[in-house]
Formats: C-alpha cells, structure tokens, sequence
C-alpha cells in the first residue's frame, strides 16, 4: 500500500468521524470511523522498514485534526486563539495511536494485541476529564448525544461505555476488513461478532427507555432566556435591568405553585464581593423579590470576587490588588436565593480553557496574559475543592452545573452522591453564534439526565434553554436568539445509579491495564535491544 494511500486513510477516517457526530451526523458512522486507522497501524507493522517509528502519529494525526476542526469549527466565532484546542486534542489522539503501536509492537508482534488500544484510549478520555486543560467534548461516549435512546445503559457505564463499545466493534470490523483477509470463516465470524455488540446493545437500551417510569414528585420550575448579546450587550447594560430582564420575563408564568426561577451563568454582572454580598444591589433586588414570594427560589450566575485572608494559602489563581494591598481571587458563580436569608453559592469548578483557565506553571505561564476577554472576569479563576448542592429544604437539593460543568459525567455525579435530586443548568452560549456548538452543549444534558436519572432544568443567556427528563428527553426547547420563559413540572428523583456509585469505574480500570501493558512494552523493548546487541 502506497504512502498517499495511508493519508488518504486517514482523511477517510477524519470524514466518518465528522458524518458521525452530533448534531447532525449519524453514530452508526463511529463505529467503522476507526477502521482507517487501525489499517494504516497494521500496514505500517507489517512494513517497518520503510517507515520510522513515529509514522502511526504523523499519519493518523491528520484524520484527527480534520475531524476535530470540521466538528469544532465554531470555537473560532469567540477566538482565534481557541484553534489550539484543534492542534492540541489531536495531537493527543496521535499520541494514544502512537503509544499502541508501540506497546502491540514490543508485546504482541504484527497480528495480535488489538484489544489494548480500548485500554489505552479510555485512559486517554479519562485523562481529558481530570486534568486542568480538559476538553472531553469529543470524547467518543458523547457521539451519541442526539441519539440519547441508543444508550440508556449510561446509567450504568457513563460516556466510557459508549467509547468502550464504538472501538470494540471497529476493531472487530477491521479484523473482518483488514487488507490480505479473505471472505472466509474469519470475515464472518468477526462481521457477526461487530453486528452483535453493535445491535445488541441499542436493544438493551431500548427496553430501558420503554419500561423506565418517573416517580411522580414534581417541583414548578420557571426557566428564562433573556438574550442579551454576549458581545454587545449583556456587559454594558446596567446589572440592575440585567436582572430585572429575567424577572419580567418570568412574571407572567409565575403563580403560588412555583418553586424555582433558573436564570442563566452570569446574569448578575457586577463587582461582587463575597464578604459583602448586601452590597449588591442586585442581589438585593432579587433578595426583596423573594420576600415578597416567599414559596420561591431563585437560582442564577454572578461574577464573584473574595479576598484572600492573611495565613492562608494563595491559590495560583489569585491575584493582587495593587492599590488596597491583598490579594483576591475571582469565580464564575451560581447563586441559590430564598427565604432562608443566606446565600448559597457553587462555584464553577470545570473551567474552560482559554476563557477561565490558563497554566500558570513554568514555561506556560505567559500564557495567563492571552487569556481570552470575554466581557466578564478574565484570566484563571478560582474552583471549589467539593461539589456541595443547594438545598432548599428537606425535600429539594439542587446539583447547580454553570455552562461546561454539564460535559462531565462523574462531576455531575459527585453532586448527585451528594444528595441532589434535580439539576440545574445555567450557561451562555451566545459566544459561539448560531452554530452547532450551542446544540452539541445543549443535548449533553440528555446524557447527564441518564446517567444520574435526574431531571434538568436549563436556562441559556443566548443559545437553547429546556427542560429534560429523567430518560433524557427534551420538552419546551426555546428557539436560539429569542428571549423567552418557559415553565414545567420536573419530577425529583432520590435514587442512585449504579454509575454515580462506581463513578468513572470504566476509566480507572483501563487506566491500571494501560500501565501494565506500558510496563511489560518497556520491558520486552530493553529485553529485544540487549538481544540485538548480542
């Protein structure tokens, strides 16, 4: 097989991969996207000498830097400076392909070894999740985001499962396809093989969504979309008529039986302290409006600043106020407002890199003063160490996700562990434009929905705001760029899946095989050198 050959495999996989993904591909495309890939590792184990070791990554490289542009193309509308999560996300995938040539090189030779790349992958994705520069927004689990009733199983593998199943069925496909393979004994078997993991699974999934029933236990809940322009608007309006935007526009919907307003991430732009918060004239606008609707809770985004107290720790986030002499750090933060007089805060603990996260640490460090201006708090924020849910009473507790905590199964879940039994999802995604970024974000939710079995309340500043079920189907999504409010009963739901039990088990287990297949590589790879030089 020609080299052009090999690159051509390559784009061939690019395409499958972007025909596949939401939100307006088709997954069945996932899992022979792979197919490409694994033939041009195989060619190239077959026929090492005429090519260096690091081919599998320049060769693979391009398929995944296509498929990540051509998906994630609309991160350019809020900064140049975002394509670098194209450049970096597949430079890691190259890697993963990379380290399993490597390792099936040293351990398996040329015809075995196959299955260590569902190992070596998974580690990769749960890698993405944990680490500061996260971007899990492709990892593969997600592929099926608009095909929610495929993988009702979630609720017992999260997304990791999804990853698990689409590479184990490529595989199986390319051992049926792969070049020099004969339509025999052995084509038939793996093709039966892939039909089976394939369909069986979406069967399952079926019987799930079918027989699964909500317990009825409902709370109101008002959801508002006010559509401030992020760009031109949202920060140069006064923060007063930002709040009260929400407030009229959920007045009309309002009656004794509602429970919650869930206005979007940063509706509340001032300069808020947080050892001061009564001197915030919005929140105390919004504290009055509860008084005066005392069965109501209000949950919405603010920036917030806290000063950093003589003897403790500076974060690495933090910065120094130069004229009054301490430092401070800043947070993206979703308030709980209610009649029990205290404020209760989350703050936004998966940032964005980019936007809310830059490093900070050595040679990367000039990297915090391109952090992107996106109107409201600039540069590296502040986190929280636990995930702790609002509570509103003994019956209510709130997993409050702000805008990209949403993409994350465990964390959600942490908050559901917790004791949540609704969530609440407040985000801004008008910085993308009308793309199908906002969409993609949009039904994640309907993965977190089953993963946790929770109902979901999301409220979008500009993009799509909804309410989800429990099995992850939308109801009352507004249209992207109008102001709206909408109104529903979501059930609450106190049952844990056996996924917010184990967390990302899938993961940890792959992680540990991924290290010992390393291991055994690096030995076979000292042992086969010192028998060379013998």
């Amino acid at each position: 097989m020609k080299k052009i050959h090999l690159f051509l495999l390559s784009l061939l996989s690019g395409v499958l991969f972007t025909i596949g993904w939401p939100v307006n591909g088709y997954p069945a495309f996932l899992f022979v996207a792979l197919v490409p890939m694994l033939i041009i590792e195989d060619q190239i184990s077959q026929n090492r000498l005429k090519f260096n070791r690091y081919s599998v990554f320049f060769y693979v490289y391009t398929g995944f830097f296509v498929w990540n542009i051509a998906t994630c193309w609309w991160i350019w509308n809020s900064t140049p400076v975002a394509t670098l999560a194209w450049l970096f996300n597949a430079l890691f995938m190259g890697i993963v392909f990379q380290v399993y040539h490597w390792v099936r090189k040293h351990v398996y030779g040329n015809n075995k070894g196959y299955f260590v790349l569902p190992f070596l992958w998974i580690t990769f994705e749960l890698v993405h999740i944990n680490w500061k520069l996260t971007w899990p927004w492709l990892n593969l689990g997600h592929g099926f985001a608009t095909y929610w009733h495929w993988v009702q199983w979630y609720e017992y593998t999260g997304i990791l499962g999804g990853t698990l199943w689409i590479i184990v069925v490529n595989i199986l496909i390319f051992r049926a396809l792969k070049p020099g393979m004969k339509v025999n004994r052995v084509f038939y078997t793996n093709m039966g093989w892939a039909l089976t993991f394939m369909l069986i699974p979406i069967f399952i999934s079926y019987v799930i969504y079918g027989s699964y029933e909500e317990k009825t236990d409902p709370i109101e809940v008002v959801v508002t979309q006010p559509n401030l322009d992020p760009y031109t608007e949202q920060y140069s309006v006064p923060p007063v008529e930002v709040v009260d935007r929400n407030l009229d526009l959920a007045a009309p919907l309002l009656d004794e039986n509602t429970d919650f307003i869930v206005a979007p991430e940063s509706a509340i732009q001032e300069a808020i302290w947080e050892d001061n918060l009564n001197w915030s004239p919005s929140l105390k606008k919004l504290t009055e409006y509860v008084d005066e609707n005392p069965h109501l809770g209000i949950v919405i985004g603010a920036s917030t600043f806290r000063r950093i107290q003589e003897g403790e720790k500076v974060p690495s986030s933090a910065r120094f106020h130069e004229k009054l002499n301490f430092y401070y750090d800043r947070y993206n933060t979703a308030f709980l407002i209610d009649t029990a007089q205290q404020f209760q805060k989350h703050h936004k603990s998966k940032l964005t890199p980019g936007v809310e996260y830059m490093p900070t640490w050595g040679p990367l460090s000039f990297l915090e003063n391109l952090a992107i201006d996106l109107g409201g708090t600039v540069g590296s924020l502040g986190i929280d160490k636990d995930q702790i849910p609002f509570y509103a009473n003994d019956r209510i507790a709130i997993a409050p996700l702000i805008c990209y905590e949403s993409v994350y199964g465990e964390f959600t879940g942490n908050f559901v562990e917790k004791g949540a039994n609704v969530i609440f999802v407040i985000t801004n995604d008008g910085w993308w434009g009308d793309t199908p970024g906002h969409k993609q974000h949009l039904y994640f939710s309907s993965l977190r929905a089953i993963e946790n079995r929770r109902s979901v309340a999301r409220s979008a500043n500009t993009g799509i705001s909804c309410f989800v079920d429990q099995r992850g189907d939308i109801h009352q999504a507004t249209n992207y760029w109008e102001p709206d409010a909408i109104k529903q009963d979501i059930n609450l739901n106190s049952e844990i899946t056996f996924y917010v039990k184990m967390g990302d088990y899938i993961g940890r287990i792959s992680a540990f095989l991924s290290v010992i297949f390393i291991l055994i590589a690096i030995v076979f790879s000292i042992r086969n050198r010192k028998n060379n030089l013998i």
